[in-house]
């Protein structure tokens, strides 16, 4: 791969997942309507989510990555933000408890609206249409017209990833997030619920190390670090036209380098990882930290492959393996690749992706996913990781604050029969918040003997 970069130079290389818009002309103009908008995150913001993966790499703090599978113009409002922000809140309160350690906040949010599919055309009965590509591209209506990708939709997605960022934003840094009004964090169709009843026993224990911290002098007033928190954002770096647009140079820190300012951290999917291909090598050019989708096809040469090409200078917290092999494979699938990664030395973020791998269609004819398959997929991460001594470093969930139906199973034992109640995506099925709660409580326990055993010291034994 040719060492000269720029943020346009993927525009040579073979390209996977790619919208034919009918009007190219259109396309370029809107384009270059967008890189004159001002960036939608700051360079500084991307590098110190970079310098808190860094921490993860090294076993000091915990990934949580969790939103919309993929955002929807429809469903725009800021009481789903809220919602969806309240819950990762929740679940990060229960990790950082159960676990002992920092927990970093990345939402699939404000960006998250393009999907890769696996056949680019959909045919119902005798008619065949371009393939839905979310929100950003066409609309999911099976109309000829609404099926043509748009370029205008480009604009639409920026503005509301803009929107969604000035409410994030106010939430984390406006005292939404506020450790003293964390009884106010849960919505009312959990309160009821086992999680609910949980995490509100949970929230009377951290009431009364505050009560003593209060009366220590430490108040939210006096500390920010009860008031406020530190939230990014990302998404899949699929339509690589609007990344370029929104890839700027840093000119305020001593760094220089490129950054896609359409997020905080944006991956490759695993549909378009390939080493010689458009989106590997403009994100190769980025500064950003970043994700590589790993699914069970990935080769462990090709891995290492991957990671030179990405990460060269094997930096801490630039990338982010975000494995998605189903539950019925990460056992065999997962040791592999770890151990290349181990014999390489290259410095890593290992992140568990339980749900695009345990996706299956109902009796009913929904795509939905059992609760119990994302558990056991998340328990075969976590002991695989035991048994290879190495850190699992944080988890990525899509879910939503909706009281959807759209999973099956948890404590709330959603039926077959019960997906069509409030079968609200746009794509894949999410988690609703008091599925995501469960699993933050059992991730909680797990976490906390991955510490232990981390941290253990090492004991060799002479031969």
């Amino acid at each position: 791969m040719a060492s000269s970069w720029s943020p346009k130079s993927w525009r040579g290389f073979p390209i996977r997942q790619v919208p034919d818009y009918p009007n190219a002309e259109r396309l370029a103009a809107v384009e270059a309507e967008l890189a004159g908008f001002p960036p939608l995150v700051f360079v500084g913001e991307a590098q110190r989510l970079r310098a808190a993966l860094g921490r993860v790499a090294a076993g000091d703090a915990f990934l949580l990555q969790g939103g919309d599978c993929a955002e929807s113009f429809a469903e725009f409002s800021p009481n789903n933000i809220r919602d969806t922000f309240r819950v990762l809140l929740q679940m990060a309160v229960v990790l950082t408890f159960g676990g002992g350690m920092p927990v970093v906040k990345v939402g699939r949010l404000a960006g998250q609206f393009a999907k890769p599919r696996s056949s680019p055309t959909e045919k119902q009965g005798d008619v065949e249409l371009p393939s839905y590509r979310g929100d950003i591209v066409n609309g999911i209506e099976f109309d000829p017209a609404r099926r043509q990708p748009d370029p205008e939709r480009l604009l639409k997605a920026y503005n509301q990833s803009a929107s969604t960022l000035n409410l994030l934003r106010a939430f984390a840094q406006g005292g939404f997030a506020n450790l003293e009004e964390i009884h106010r964090w849960t919505l009312g169709f959990v309160s009821k619920s086992p999680q609910g009843e949980r995490f509100e026993a949970l929230a009377d224990r951290l009431d009364e190390c505050l009560r003593f911290m209060r009366a220590c002098g430490l108040t939210a007033e006096y500390t920010p670090q009860l008031r406020e928190t530190d939230f990014y954002t990302s998404h899949e770096a699929l339509l690589l036209g609007y990344e370029e647009s929104m890839t700027r140079q840093d000119t305020i820190t001593d760094d220089k380098g490129w950054y896609s300012t359409s997020a905080h951290m944006i991956w490759i999917g695993d549909r378009t990882r390939q080493p010689d291909g458009a989106h590997v090598e403009y994100m190769r050019g980025i500064h950003n930290p970043i994700g590589l989708k790993c699914g069970p096809s990935l080769d462990p040469d090709e891995l290492i492959r991957l990671i030179d090409i990405l990460n060269p200078t094997d930096d801490p917290g630039r990338l982010t393996l975000i494995c998605r092999m189903g539950s019925d494979k990460v056992h065999e699938k997962l040791p592999p690749l770890i151990r290349a990664v181990e014999r390489e030395g290259r410095t890593v973020v290992w992140s568990c992706d339980p749900m695009h791998g345990n996706v299956i269609t109902s009796s009913t004819g929904y795509k939905t996913r059992p609760f119990d398959r994302i558990l056991a997929e998340v328990r075969g991460f976590f002991d695989v990781h035991r048994g290879e001594g190495t850190y699992p470093g944080g988890v990525h969930f899509e879910m939503t604050g909706q009281d959807v139906t759209e999973c099956l199973g948890g404590a709330q034992e959603i039926s077959e029969s019960a997906l069509a109640d409030r079968y609200h995506t746009h794509c894949d099925p999410r988690l609703n918040a008091s599925q995501s709660l469960e699993l933050a409580f059992l991730i909680a326990e797990m976490l906390k003997q991955s510490r232990e055993d981390f941290s253990a010291p090492k004991v060799s034994i002479a031969s």
